[in-house]
């Protein structure tokens, strides 16, 4: 996304005091996480809630896969004052799959599945609201395992015509077994076996609400607790949960809002693409 088409998405309605201009680097597209820079000391609010910033002014901002409503950043001075913007943000492209024929439990759970699922959402929930202050994600982000990329986020089946929820992460297929790593340094805030969907799961707390998510293990080398740096081993490639083969699930979660974990990995090189608001 080049600048002229950024300056055609945003439109700006600014009003300015003491507050500097602000800096995002990033895409401004549904699925996307941008890095933002305020000068240090500035208050930052991002849908009219305030975000972390760190000491010498960046934070984070995130866009789910079916985001529509304008965004508002507004930056606060530290003698008061400021400025407010809002900006649409660009439409991604998803993959929809239409399948027929679909065994109807896999379309329908039974009592005993909502069960399990309904266990999955309340603990993975739970880990993905916790906002750790260490802002470990300013070092950058590693892919967690080498392998062919066999789903995508965003992309959707409509089971005999019942659409299921869109792939909230990356899948990379790999042998069963194969090392997963810590894609950036951090805390360990799940650690979680046999869930319904995700098998053995493993999230990471990276700060400022930024957490990733490894799902299908075959085994978990950590606990809730432990912290990692980035290339540890947390566990392996796996089969469970409800999977047809072995892959890694890898998500991404910032302030509870799921995106592509591909752009954390695009994080390292976007000072290419930065504009100031």
């Amino acid at each position: 996304m080049n600048n002229k088409f950024l300056y055609l998405i945003f439109s700006l309605n600014c009003f300015a005091f003491s507050a500097q201009a602000v800096e995002l680097c990033g895409t401004v597209r549904q699925g996307e996480i941008l890095v933002g820079k305020a000068a240090p000391g500035e208050e930052v609010t991002f849908n009219d809630k305030r975000i972390a910033t760190t000491a010498d002014g960046r934070f984070l901002l995130a866009f789910g896969r079916d985001e529509i409503n304008n965004q508002k950043l507004r930056v606060t001075g530290a003698l008061g004052g400021g400025a407010a913007y809002e900006f649409a943000v660009a439409p991604g492209e998803w993959d929809i799959q239409n399948i027929t024929g679909v065994p109807p439990r896999k379309v329908t759970p039974s009592d005993s599945d909502l069960e399990a699922i309904q266990l999955e959402g309340k603990v993975v929930g739970a880990a993905l609201k916790e906002l750790g202050d260490n802002p470990a994600w300013t070092s950058g982000f590693i892919r967690p395992v080498e392998g062919r990329i066999s789903g995508k986020f965003g992309g959707q089946r409509i089971m005999n015509k019942v659409p299921k929820s869109p792939h909230r992460g990356m899948d990379i297929a790999a042998k069963e077994g194969t090392p997963v790593k810590a894609a950036a340094d951090g805390k360990i805030t799940l650690a979680y076996p046999d869930l319904f969907y995700s098998g053995n799961t493993v999230i990471i707390d990276h700060g400022f609400g930024l957490q990733t998510i490894y799902a299908h293990l075959k085994d978990m080398n950590v606990k809730r607790g432990d912290t990692v740096k980035q290339g540890d081993i947390i566990g392996s490639v796996g089969k469970t949960g409800r999977v047809t083969g072995p892959h890694l699930h890898w998500g991404a979660s910032l302030r509870d809002v799921r995106f592509n974990p591909q752009s954390l990995l695009d994080m390292n090189k976007n000072q290419e693409k930065c504009f100031t608001l």
